[in-house]
C-alpha cells in the first residue's frame, strides 16, 4: 500500500460508531479520594468513549457525544497510527451530549 493510501478518508457503515479509545494505562482517581492502579482488573467495568465517526444508521449518537460501552464488544482499529474501537450501536449503554434533555436520568459528566 502506498502513502496516498494511509490518508484516504473513512466513512463508516450500517450501525457502526468509531470511538477514540480511553486511556487504559493510566491510574485513576474515585471521587472519594482511592487512587486505583492502572493494573487494577476492570474487565466488568464499562467505558466511555468519544464518538469520532457514525454510519448512517446510527440513530442515538453523534460525533462528538461521549458513549457508555463494555470493553468486551469493541474491535480495535488503527487508523492513521492512532487507536481506535469500532462498535455497533446496539452495543452502547449510555450517551452523554450537550443536546440530551435535562432531567431525563439526573445524572451529568
Amino acid at each position: 500500500m502506498d502513502n496516498d493510501d494511509e490518508r484516504r478518508p473513512i466513512k463508516m457503515l450500517h450501525d457502526r460508531l468509531l470511538v477514540r479509545i480511553p486511556n487504559d494505562g493510566s491510574e485513576r482517581r474515585t471521587s472519594g479520594g482511592i487512587l486505583i492502579p492502572a493494573t487494577a482488573q476492570q474487565n466488568k467495568r464499562l467505558v466511555w468513549a468519544e464518538v469520532v465517526g457514525a454510519g448512517p444508521n446510527v440513530r442515538s449518537a453523534e460525533e462528538g457525544d461521549r458513549v457508555l460501552f463494555s470493553p468486551e464488544d469493541r474491535h480495535e482499529v488503527e487508523v492513521h497510527g492512532d487507536d481506535f474501537l469500532i462498535l455497533r450501536e446496539r452495543d452502547v449503554h449510555a450517551i452523554a451530549a450537550p443536546r440530551i434533555e435535562p432531567g431525563s436520568t439526573g445524572l451529568y459528566l
